[in-house]
């Protein structure tokens, strides 16, 4: 039994994929496997993952015939790991070489569960800046959920909000196992599998130094239209209902619903202005009026008034809230040309 399962989706990734390998590699902790998903590509990823494979025992590959998306993918390499502890890695994305030392590290130290650390956010132009998943230190199950799962739960509006980026972690394989957690869907997914995880945790060990370089790609999933998108996010909060109720976390936040459904009201408008989007800008902007009056969005309009967003959301928001849509679509018309 390895200590460290690393998992690493693989679609398409053929001039990112070795980099990533090799970051995997080069870790100054040396007891882990690395699980290469291989999700239907019909590039040189399938050699290029067996190529690594054969270099390096540690390294097993997992080929599928057709591209199911990243959850399937993910949770084939749950089913595969035989680690102690779960890590995640995107393809396009590097660790530090004493990545998984450290986290390794902070568990055998602290007698945690679980361990966390900070990131690296790489622009294509050169920019950086670090991200703190939490201050250091070591937290019970009060301040994981106090720290986690309430900010994922409802806090989604005021800045600076908590990503649910789940490859910041290293994750106890016995607790997923034990409760079945996994995956579903190919967007917001990482935050259910955050949520639930951490209500299961018992203690968490986090350290400030960003030992992930997480590259932020204009060509990823989050950033194109998604013409399934409502579908996908109604999925989501069902899903998320579910879990505040299974862990009993209304009380804390009250208003998760609301909160919830108004970042993905700003979500939704966003991507159907989307320049992917070939709709008339009339009927974008039918499908966003009629968005805002479903009855969840509504209420959510009604009942709270977003504040602490960036500026852009924040007049996103207060269009709405005036029901000023014309002016909305003439702005996304602009920033389209632009």
């Amino acid at each position: 039994m390895p200590g460290i399962s690393v998992i690493v989706p693989v679609y398409q990734a053929e001039k990112f994929l070795k980099d990533c390998v090799e970051s995997v590699v080069r870790q100054s902790y040396s007891d882990w496997e690395l699980l290469l998903i291989d999700d239907g590509c019909t590039d040189q990823s399938p050699a290029i993952c067996d190529a690594c494979a054969a270099e390096d025992s540690r390294i097993r590959v997992f080929h599928k015939e057709k591209n199911a998306g990243v959850s399937e993918a993910r949770n084939t390499g749950l089913r595969e790991a035989q680690g102690r502890y779960i890590a995640f890695l995107d393809v396009d994305d590097r660790y530090e070489a004493d990545c998984l030392e450290t986290l390794w590290s902070l568990c055998q130290q602290s007698g945690a569960d679980s361990a966390a650390c900070a990131h690296l956010n790489l622009c294509v132009g050169g920019e950086s800046s670090v991200e703190l998943v939490l201050p250091d230190g070591v937290y019970d199950e009060d301040g994981i959920r106090k720290g986690i799962v309430y900010p994922l739960l409802g806090d989604r509006l005021r800045m600076p909000v908590f990503n649910g980026f789940i490859w910041r972690y290293l994750f106890s394989r016995e607790i997923i196992q034990t409760v079945g957690i996994s995956f579903e869907g190919a967007y917001l997914e990482d935050e259910l599998f955050l949520m639930e995880y951490f209500c299961n945790a018992h203690k968490l060990a986090v350290t400030e130094r960003p030992l992930y370089r997480y590259l932020i790609n204009p060509a990823s999933a989050t950033h194109k239209y998604m013409r399934d998108f409502l579908q996908v996010f109604r999925r989501f909060m069902e899903r998320k209902e579910a879990l505040a109720a299974r862990y009993h976390l209304e009380q804390a936040r009250p208003q998760w619903r609301e909160y919830s459904n108004w970042a993905g009201l700003l979500i939704a408008i966003g991507n159907e202005y989307a320049k992917g989007n070939d709709k008339p800008f009339r009927q974008k902007q039918q499908m966003v009026e009629a968005l805002c009056a479903s009855p969840e969005m509504a209420k959510a309009i009604a009942e709270v008034v977003p504040e602490g967003m960036t500026r852009n959301k924040q007049l996103v928001a207060s269009l709405v809230r005036g029901r000023h849509f014309f002016l909305l679509t003439q702005l996304y018309r602009l920033k389209n040309r632009n």
